[in-house]
């Protein structure tokens, strides 16, 4: 996707996912913000039968793969910044207190020797993370953050059109 950017600046990604019912519908959004001004583009998706916690960690992806494919296009020298900005614990603490590494180094078993819920996106994520090496910020949802308010009401739509 080709868009106007200043590659050498720090981006900001938001993410949300949102589920109607936990399993049910759900959906994922990003929004990719320059400067603190207007998001450069957002997207959203949904899937008919999921959780909260996948379309958390659906949008991550997305929101990475799409700013990464991006830079790729663009043809830029310039190392990518990246800061994501999300209201799951359960995917920020997954990489800030290293979760995924214990995971992974166990064979996928969580602490309890159970398997890892999510494997299939952690294993899609986590090579992402670990190129782009994102700094994280964890912003309460419905508090009034604009663009967590923007991708939440995204993910929103996704999960009823699911």
């Amino acid at each position: 996707m080709q868009f106007s950017a200043n590659w050498g600046s720090l981006f900001h990604i938001y993410t949300d996912g949102s589920c109607l019912g936990n399993p049910g519908p759900g959906g994922w959004a990003f929004a990719v913000i320059q400067d603190k001004e207007e998001p450069l583009w957002e997207s959203s998706g949904g899937s008919a039968d999921t959780t909260n916690n996948r379309m958390e960690i659906q949008a991550v992806y997305e929101g990475l793969k799409a700013l990464k494919g991006a830079h790729a296009e663009a043809d830029s020298q310039d190392p990518l910044s990246v800061m994501i900005f999300t209201d799951s614990k359960y995917v920020l603490d997954s990489f800030e207190k290293g979760w995924i590494k214990n995971w992974m180094r166990n064979g996928w078993k969580n602490a309890s020797k159970k398997p890892v819920k999510n494997k299939d996106l952690w294993e899609l994520l986590y090579p992402l993370v670990d190129q782009i090496k994102p700094r994280w910020t964890w912003v309460k949802g419905h508090s009034g953050d604009r663009f967590n308010e923007l991708v939440d009401q995204l993910a929103l739509s996704a999960a009823k059109q699911a």
